[in-house]
């Protein structure tokens, strides 16, 4: 009777050791980034691995410096380290799909950061609602300007985000459009999200229409670009600039009025969701507070779609100031 005792306790012994290390282990985050070509990135990576520490995690990240395999690869890596869960900004939103497809042959979940990765069976899809962010672009454009003519520089096709940028845009102008209001002398999407890609197309805009009254850039980075264009015409201040990230070149052209407004994504935001997100698909927790559902070419994707908001220089002090944004670049004290 002794005996049985003592290997009862000594079973119970060996449960509580094993359930205790179950409850201690750290969930492990494989966070892939496509670059740093903006400088929100850094910004993006440094809060979801503080966000995701607080929480108990411990974070793998990498960038795959727009190289399509090379993230592949780093994925793999992550795997073979054994991540719980990927979080994935894809270089390509079409060719990631192979990335949720290894993940999901090691039972890993995937999270789609920012930008969707289609035709997949991608877990889950964390972003900004970027229908509205075009929206908010262009209605603020053409409410400064409601007659004239406009130049659309859109984001990479490689992007699904630049699709639905464009989107929005389109659903605000097109009735000006059709009126005959607003002219569209100049449309085209970029190879990539950069200052030299949006300088390119305005200098090409400009040889296109010797009189252009806004320019919808579908980024920052772009918007600098067009911006230097404009100085090189003398036209920086007197053309109507939109951009999007909140950068701290913009956040500068705004103030000095070369670019009309910028729309700001809180940062903190889709971090602490995203970690918060991981942390729970990795322990298996069910996810509450999505909030719509998205397609993705093969499958209506559970999606948290976060809200945007317009910056201007009437408003920097309540947004960006707010926010801690402009402190921490020493433009205020």
């Amino acid at each position: 009777m002794v005996p049985r005792l003592f290997k009862l306790i000594f079973l119970l012994l060996i449960i509580s050791i094993l359930f205790q290390n179950c409850q201690d282990k750290k969930v492990k985050i494989g966070f892939l980034l496509d670059d740093f070509s903006s400088e929100r990135w850094y910004k993006d990576r440094d809060l979801f691995i503080r966000t995701a520490e607080e929480m108990g995690g411990i974070v793998m990240v990498d960038s795959a410096l727009r190289d399509i395999k090379k993230q592949y690869d780093q994925a793999k890596i992550m795997l073979d380290n054994g991540a719980d869960v990927l979080v994935v900004v894809p270089v390509n939103s079409e060719h990631a799909s192979t990335i949720v497809k290894l993940a999901h042959s090691y039972d890993v979940p995937v999270i789609s950061y920012d930008r969707l990765i289609q035709n997949c069976d991608l877990d889950y899809y964390i972003s900004f609602e970027n229908v509205e962010v075009g929206e908010l672009m262009a209605d603020y454009l053409s409410k400064r300007n409601p007659v004239g003519n406009y130049v659309i520089i859109s984001g990479p096709p490689s992007d699904n985000n630049s699709k639905f940028i464009k989107l929005g845009q389109m659903g605000v102008l097109q009735p000006l459009i059709e009126k005959g209001d607003i002219k569209v002398v100049y449309d085209s999407f970029v190879n990539e999200w950069d200052t030299e890609e949006g300088y390119n197309h305005m200098k090409s805009a400009l040889k296109n229409s010797n009189s252009i009254n806004a320019v919808l850039c579908a980024n920052d980075a772009l918007a600098q670009g067009a911006i230097r264009a404009l100085e090189e015409s003398s036209l920086a201040g007197s053309v109507l600039v939109s951009g999007q990230d909140a950068e701290l070149e913009a956040i500068r052209n705004i103030m000095a009025g070369y670019q009309t407004m910028t729309v700001y994504k809180p940062i903190e935001a889709i971090a602490y969701t995203a970690a918060n997100t991981a942390i729970k698909l990795a322990k298996h927790e069910p996810v509450t507070h999505e909030n719509e559902t998205i397609w993705n070419g093969q499958k209506m994707v559970p999606a948290i779609l976060l809200p945007s908001m317009v910056v201007n220089r009437d408003n920097i002090d309540m947004t960006v100031i707010s926010d801690g944004y402009l402190k921490e670049h020493n433009l205020v004290q």
